[in-house]
């Protein structure tokens, strides 16, 4: 009967040990498993996909943005001829540089971080045509083309730039189209291949502005490199420029701005 008994015991200690085995290789594959903990380059990210799905629900075009600043900005001086930069985070980071790079001009920064086209649209008799400008300079695309607020095609981006031009020209808007930049990739979309895309749309752009008597402003050719991306030196993250990159803007978009003001209202 004792042996019996110690017989039992046996097979009963070995199962004991193989689930304290299996036990240990769970927890030790588990912990391996374990998410790192973000960084705070993660939790920006988060913070900013945090506040853009917010705002998607509250404010889409983000029309609360600038309307203070829009009510006290108030119409123009007599003789003052305004312009308006209507874009996304390459605008917005041009309009700090103004005070510099264009010295006693009245020129105002409208630009949005990551907008794409339909909302610049939305907002357009806001931010622009309610400034009453003389010149609107338009730089719309690379987040359509990035997919910021879903899917969209270059037909999609035309229409809505189309429809910004009618409605500058319709109020006695002169236009500026400015180029999409050149980018070969996007840091927070990576794969889109944008290059080719961007070409194809700088295309229409260049074509549209002839058709309806605006100013074509060719910051591509004069930015990108040998595979139509943004020049190193010119940028930090391929896609943004810095202080180099809108120190070479500046002279062109001076120059279209002048050309626009020179046009007769007959040339649009």
């Amino acid at each position: 009967m004792r042996e019996t008994v110690r017989r039992a015991a046996v097979p009963a200690r070995a199962a004991l040990l193989l689930a304290s085995l299996l036990s240990t290789a769970t927890a030790a594959r588990l912990g391996a498993q374990t998410p790192a903990a973000p960084t705070p380059a993660d939790q920006a990210a988060a913070e900013r996909r945090r506040v853009q799905e917010e705002r998607v629900h509250n404010d889409w075009a983000h029309l609360a943005r600038y309307r203070d600043e829009n009510a006290r900005l108030g119409a123009p001086r007599a003789g003052e001829r305004r312009v308006v930069f209507m874009g996304n985070s390459i605008t917005e980071g041009f309009a700090p540089h103004f005070a510099t790079l264009f010295p006693g001009r009245p020129y105002v920064g409208r630009g949005i971080s990551g907008q794409t086209s339909p909302q610049m649209l939305v907002r357009f008799r806001q931010d622009v045509v309610a400034l009453r400008p003389a010149v609107v300079v338009i730089l719309a695309g690379t987040n359509d083309i990035a997919g910021n607020t879903g899917p969209s095609t270059l037909e999609m981006i035309q229409d809505n730039v189309a429809s910004m031009v009618d409605v500058a020209q319709a109020n006695g808007i002169r236009v500026v189209l400015a180029s999409v930049l050149p980018a070969s990739d996007f840091p927070w979309k990576r794969g889109v291949e944008p290059a080719p895309k961007i070409v194809a749309l700088n295309a229409w752009l260049r074509a549209h502005a002839a058709a309806r008597g605006a100013v074509y402003l060719d910051y591509h050719s004069a930015m990108r490199d040998a595979r139509d991306g943004l020049r190193a030196e010119l940028s930090g993250d391929g896609v943004h420029p810095n202080a180099a990159g809108y120190r070479v803007m500046a002279p062109l978009a001076e120059a279209a701005i002048l050309e626009a003001m020179r046009a007769r209202p007959s040339d649009r």
